[in-house]
C-alpha cells in the first residue's frame, strides 16, 4: 500500500516538478479534510509509482498555503510537471479525484 507524500518548503518542488501530483492541502480542525484523508490514503495505494498523491498541513506550512493561493481547505491541486493544471476546492469524491488524475497521466 503506498502513503501519500508530506510535502514541506524543502521537498516540495523536487517532489512536484516531474510527472503528475496531486496536492491536498488540509489541516488537522478541518472535517471535510478529515473526511476525504481516507479517500487520499487510498489514491496513493492506487496510484503508486504513476502519480504523487501528496498533503500539506497548512497549520504547519502556512508560507506553502499562501504561494499557492490556498483560502478555503481542504484545497487540491493537480499538477503536472511543476505547473498547477487543475484545483478542486472542498471535499469530493474517489472517483472525481481518480478521474482528474487519469486525465492528467
Amino acid at each position: 500500500m503506498g502513503k501519500y507524500i508530506e510535502l514541506t518548503p524543502a521537498n516540495f518542488e523536487e517532489v512536484t516538478k516531474n510527472g503528475v501530483s496531486m496536492v491536498d492541502f488540509w489541516a488537522p480542525w478541518c472535517g471535510p479534510c478529515r473526511m476525504i484523508a481516507p479517500v487520499i490514503e487510498e489514491l496513493a495505494g492506487d496510484f503508486e509509482g504513476k502519480a504523487n498523491i501528496c498533503k500539506v498541513n497548512t497549520d504547519e506550512e502556512q508560507d506553502l498555503a499562501v504561494k499557492y493561493g490556498i483560502r478555503s481547505i481542504p484545497t487540491i491541486l493537480f499538477m503536472k510537471n511543476g505547473e498547477v493544471v487543475e484545483t478542486m476546492v472542498g471535499a469530493s469524491s474517489k472517483q472525481a479525484f481518480t478521474d482528474k488524475i487519469n486525465s492528467l497521466l
